[in-house]
């Protein structure tokens, strides 16, 4: 009771008895942290700051990282405006036009995966127009777009940010900034089962003979080589089978066109920014068919249209039921040659005529295979 009435005075032994009867926890939360800088050093009694400790405390986050996790984002809630000064992030004045040089910048000169495909190019424009065209770069206009229901929207973002950046109308800071805290369309990884019955792929093809030829070579071209519905469009526009070509990565020189007894495999060359298509094998059936309509035009939303209407497999599924049989008649290795799927298989100059050669050897046991399946007309 005296020492509450301040009576007695607290002196050092005295003190040192109290704290022994509270927790550290409970200490801290009867001292103001101000009492506890000052107690440190780091704030001085007349309220100045010891700047040289206090530096020495900031230099700990380069060892700690919840300190440096701490004092980012303390930084980033506290000071953001004064952080993108000092940084050189600035919109101001940036309008977003989509415009020719923009086009021709998705086109020919975006690093990484340029925007080749007609509807892509046609539905990024609509996207632009109907939410970017005539806004202001903002902070408010980002978030607007990381939020957006259509996440799209993220990409023809990030694809402008690009441009401004080549056009060297934005800093290298703020480009990295955009582009860090606009994420790119993301992908979920689920599983979806194909259910997709031989029976069906026979009727498909059944019905395509009976009633449109030339969809009806798409389909074998897509079954018997693996192939995407773009590349099968492709190879009938340009067949060209008497060309020799040059295969440069490897220093292979051949003619387009090889046949040899019951199948035949065509050099397509497709590479770069698109899906890549190397080769094509196709049954002797098949390139009889491909000569009547060699360079004849599709375009592949009709096919796919005519696919929908009249309850076919649809054409992108080919692909999948070739994959899922070609890995019973040959080697996974060169079933992914086969396809070009070569973000699976990394082929060196030494290993591909090896690989070429397999895939010759192994691909008549498919046709067999498809034969023996039911497939109309396809291979011996």
């Amino acid at each position: 009771m005296r020492l509450l009435s301040k009576q007695v005075r607290v002196d050092d032994s005295k003190l040192r008895t109290l704290l022994t009867l509270i927790t550290q926890r409970e200490f801290e939360t009867l001292i103001s942290a101000r009492d506890r800088l000052r107690a440190l050093g780091i704030l001085r009694d007349d309220g100045t700051v010891d700047y040289g400790l206090a530096l020495e405390v900031l230099a700990l986050a380069s060892s700690d990282e919840y300190l440096k996790n701490a004092l980012i984002q303390f930084v980033v809630t506290r000071f953001k405006e004064d952080v993108k000064k000092a940084l050189g992030i600035s919109f101001a004045g940036i309008k977003l036009h989509w415009d020719e040089g923009f086009e021709q910048f998705l086109v020919e000169r975006k690093k990484r995966r340029k925007v080749r495909v007609p509807e892509t190019l046609k539905y990024y424009r609509s996207l632009f127009k109907r939410y970017l065209e005539g806004k202001e770069l903002s902070e408010q206009l980002i978030d607007y777009v990381v939020n957006h229901e259509n996440k799209w929207l993220r990409n023809v973002l990030r694809h402008y940010i690009q441009y401004l950046y080549y056009r060297r109308v934005i800093s290298p800071e703020t480009f990295g900034w955009i582009m860090e805290v606009v994420p790119s369309r993301s992908y979920k990884l689920d599983v979806r089962p194909y259910q997709i019955s031989l029976e069906e792929v026979v009727k498909t093809l059944k019905y395509l003979k009976e009633h449109h030829e030339k969809y009806y070579l798409l389909y074998r071209l897509m079954l018997e080589g693996g192939l995407r519905l773009s590349h099968a469009i492709h190879i009938i526009k340009t067949f060209s089978p008497d060309e020799v070509v040059e295969i440069r990565e490897v220093g292979l020189g051949t003619q387009r066109l090889v046949c040899f007894q019951d199948f035949c495999r065509y050099y397509v060359g497709v590479k770069g920014s698109q899906k890549p298509c190397e080769w094509a094998y196709f049954s002797a059936e098949t390139l009889e068919l491909l000569k009547k309509y060699a360079k004849s035009e599709v375009r592949r939303h009709v096919v796919r249209k005519y696919a929908k209407e009249h309850g076919l497999v649809r054409p992108k599924m080919m692909r999948k039921v070739a994959w899922r049989l070609m890995v019973r008649a040959m080697p996974r290795e060169v079933a992914r040659f086969v396809q070009s799927r070569f973000g699976e298989l990394r082929v060196s100059e030494a290993r591909y005529e090896d690989l070429l050669g397999e895939a010759d050897e192994h691909y008549p046991k498919y046709l067999r295979l498809l034969s023996q399946l039911g497939i109309p007309e396809t291979g011996p």
